[in-house]
């Protein structure tokens, strides 16, 4: 599994939150297995996406650049910094809601 972390730096009145649509889209594109969006302090803000396979990782890449800008723009977010990762560890503790 692959990973890429993009780096976000969030307007005072954005909440960094990704539309429905941007999820959609994300979700869509082949070979991605799920999405995080992350809020910080001091208006910083990450998403990771998680790929099947490294060639999924890099066929997305012109994709979710696109994405990336178009989202950036309307959140009125500026994109500090985009990496890509191998995922060493993909493990989850199990947990009820209450």
């Amino acid at each position: 599994m692959f990973a890429r972390v993009s780096t976000y730096r969030t307007s005072a009145d954005a909440t960094g939150a990704p539309t429905e649509e941007t999820i959609k889209r994300v979700l869509e594109l082949p070979g991605c297995l799920g999405l995080y969006y992350l809020k910080g302090r001091d208006n910083k803000s990450l998403s990771i996406s998680l790929w099947d396979t490294e060639e999924d990782l890099g066929g997305s890449q012109q994709q979710a650049n696109k994405i990336r800008s178009e989202t950036s723009t309307e959140q009125h977010m500026e994109v500090l910094e985009v990496e890509e990762f191998e995922v060493l560890t993909n493990q989850l503790k199990d947990w009820e809601v209450h």
